[in-house]
């Protein structure tokens, strides 16, 4: 017989039982014989208050992983400033790595707790958030014109990259063996980087980094203050909001990628929306085409990698007739529109809805997905 919805002090609760009815039976046994049947039962009070503090625990891990990355992308980016690292190379290594610091932190966490699915459906769901959700939306505010002669560079190879991803996937698993491949990879990539930005000729998003670093100098000490403070905080921030994120998966029978795909990998792509949307508004697109850029090539490659290294994963075949297809479909569609074949490359309006769209109906799906298997 179906509970009466109207007598339980939860609907919760309701949908708790119906989908996880293990889950909620386990909860009763532990609490004894007279929870049964009694209606405000030690139980259900103990299960609803771990699901409000779980999303609690979400909410304040995510408050605190935005503000700690921004501590440690401005920390380490005036640090290597202050010894002289050209701005070109700041913006390329320092910053696309502290944007994509939550990715690395959260993934490398819940890899290492035995929830690979939280560590790949993090990776590959930010990377659809930052061009679906983000440039879309930043396209909309004002158009992205691209510029920087590196990040037309960037911009095939994060094609290719995604083309690997897509190829490791295929046989459902990340081995070991794979996860190195990725990480060799990312070793070459950011020997080439190095070797862009150690050139000295002019390029706009070195000049648009220049400018930010001289309108927000720091002295050397609080960089450093800052740097350390902020990575202490993302490792903290980042395991309250794993803890949450699997507390939430388990409690309502939702699988640990569909909540890396949606929750933990929106929260972790905040960094990239607020200095994409700061970027755009200043004039300075580069530096907002520049952090997606940086920081989807950084997802695919390091932040699989490591984890795959601490956790081998078997990957089921949702995760590549959707999820790295909606990659790779966002990803072609950006060449496209940036590159710029005979004239700098430009993310208009229309186009930018059109990615907006993209991420809202490809969102709206697993949602739709979760709830109703």
């Amino acid at each position: 017989m179906e509970p009466d919805i109207s007598l339980h002090p939860s609907f919760l609760l309701v949908s708790l039982k119906k989908t996880r009815p293990d889950y909620f039976t386990k909860g009763l046994n532990q609490t004894g014989k007279r929870a049964i049947n009694k209606r405000g039962s030690p139980a259900e009070k103990d299960l609803i208050g771990m699901m409000t503090l779980a999303f609690l625990a979400i909410i304040f891990g995510l408050a605190l992983l935005v503000w700690s990355a921004d501590l440690f992308v401005e920390g380490s980016a005036s640090v290597a400033h202050h010894f002289g690292m050209p701005p070109l190379l700041i913006g390329i290594v320092i910053v696309g790595f502290g944007t994509s610091a939550p990715e690395m932190v959260v993934s490398a966490i819940s890899s290492y707790q035995g929830n690979p699915g939280i560590a790949l459906g993090n990776a590959y769901g930010s990377n659809i958030t930052n061009i679906g959700l983000i440039l879309g939306l930043t396209a909309l505010i004002g158009p992205i014109t691209v510029h920087s002669q590196v990040l037309r560079k960037e911009l095939p190879i994060l094609i290719c990259i995604t083309a690997l991803a897509a190829w490791q996937i295929w046989d459902g698993q990340i081995t070991r063996v794979d996860a190195l491949v990725l990480l060799g990879v990312f070793g070459g990539l950011m020997a080439w980087t190095i070797r862009e930005g150690l050139q000295k000729r002019i390029d706009p998003l070195g000049t648009d980094i220049e400018q930010e670093l001289n309108a927000h100098a720091m002295p050397l000490q609080r960089a450093i203050l800052w740097l350390f403070l902020g990575l202490i905080l993302l490792i903290v921030s980042s395991r309250i909001l794993v803890w949450g994120a699997v507390e939430i998966a388990h409690g309502f029978g939702v699988s640990d990628l569909i909540i890396g795909l949606t929750i933990v990998a929106t929260g972790t792509s905040l960094p990239e929306m607020a200095s994409s949307i700061i970027a755009i508004r200043k004039g300075e697109d580069d530096i907002a085409l520049g952090n997606i850029l940086g920081s989807n090539l950084f997802n695919t490659l390091a932040v699989v990698g490591i984890a795959g290294i601490i956790h081998p994963m078997s990957v089921g075949p949702d995760v590549f007739s959707r999820d790295i297809l909606v990659m790779a479909l966002l990803t072609v569609s950006l060449f496209v529109f940036s590159y710029g074949f005979r004239n700098p490359g430009r993310v208009n309006r229309a186009e930018g809805a059109v990615l907006l769209a993209c991420y809202i109906g490809y969102t709206a799906y697993l949602v739709n997905t979760a709830f109703h298997h």
